[in-house]
């Protein structure tokens, strides 16, 4: 974003924290340059390993060298993708600490925060800079970073992880530009609470992760959730690429503690079901094609947070400063 094209208090803002804007690009600029390198690096082993005529039942060492070979490759993009993941988790905590700190709690603390205000420029509309400047990198570059570890995964040569994998589902889709908004919102909401530097930070910091801990603790509970049942003593047919959300036996359509009848002696068993009428057992699961709906609701409830935290923050604002 060049400073060039804005003007007033988002000018100053870009101005101000240049040094920083610039790092911070750098940093991403460096983390997709290391994903695309680790991508084109370990692109083509399955077809390397394809071309030496060799199966995973082959004990030849020539055949189990190659094949151990393709499966380290693919496990060391899996890692890399899954550090990704993380940095993208703490990615928008990293923000909120910007806003909470540099960018607001100290002006704060300091008294600048006048100096401003004495230039024809109200309280609301230097709030309104502080916060417009990082939401729209926030939406312009979460998304791009995003779209990265997306790709990454869609690459033949991964072993991939689980798209209910914490640190892959927290890099795709639109939660982490919802969750980098979020932090945005409670960093300045905190410091103009507070009006200390590290103090706000920290308890952005915390009030972030809580938001963050609880909403992937209901994370299944925000879908309906597909239910297969099967007789007793049938395979299951839960589909491999799913969540796993709950399970147990069923009695007719009362569903009972899957450990009702705790394995033992097989003759114990069977007494424990027939007494409890056992006909059959079911599983709760999320399809991976619940991934949409799950992130969109999750999105929503962030974006409701956001909003909340937002109007809150202009009403500390009004009320300290009128």
């Amino acid at each position: 974003m060049s400073s060039l094209a804005l003007r007033g208090p988002a000018r100053v803002v870009v101005l101000q924290h240049r040094r920083v804007l610039w790092t911070t690009g750098a940093l991403a600029l460096a983390g997709i340059v290391l994903l695309t390198a680790s991508m084109w690096w370990n692109s083509g082993t399955a077809d390397t390993y394809a071309d030496t005529g060799c199966s995973y039942m082959d004990t030849s060492p020539r055949c189990q060298t190659a094949f151990q070979d393709m499966l380290d490759h693919q496990a060391w993009l899996r890692d890399v993708l899954r550090y990704a993941g993380v940095a993208m988790m703490v990615l928008p905590a990293a923000i909120g600490l910007f806003v909470a700190g540099p960018l607001i709690g100290r002006e704060l603390e300091s008294g600048t925060y006048r100096l401003a205000w004495s230039q024809s420029v109200s309280p609301a509309r230097w709030l309104l800079a502080k916060l417009t400047v990082p939401a729209a990198i926030a939406v312009v570059g979460v998304p791009v970073l995003s779209a990265v570890c997306v790709w990454g995964r869609t690459s033949p040569d991964t072993d991939r992880l689980a798209w209910y994998d914490t640190s892959a589902y927290a890099a795709m889709g639109t939660l982490p530009t919802a969750s980098a908004l979020l932090a945005i919102a409670l960093g300045a909401l905190v410091a103009l609470l507070v009006r200390r530097t590290l103090l706000a930070m920290g308890i952005t910091a915390l009030v972030y992760g809580a938001v963050t801990v609880t909403l992937g603790a209901v994370r299944s509970s925000l879908w309906t959730v597909s239910t297969v049942i099967t007789p007793l003593n049938a395979p299951g047919r839960q589909p491999a690429d799913s969540l796993w959300v709950d399970g147990g036996l069923m009695a007719g359509d009362e569903r009972l503690p899957g450990d009702l009848c705790d394995p033992g002696p097989v003759s114990d068993m069977d007494r424990c079901l027939a007494d409890h009428h056992v006909t059959g057992t079911y599983v709760d699961y999320h399809p991976a094609a619940h991934f949409w709906p799950l992130q969109l609701v999750g999105t929503g409830i962030l974006l409701v947070l956001t909003a909340a935290a937002v109007a809150l923050a202009f009403r500390v604002l009004r009320r300290r400063h009128a």
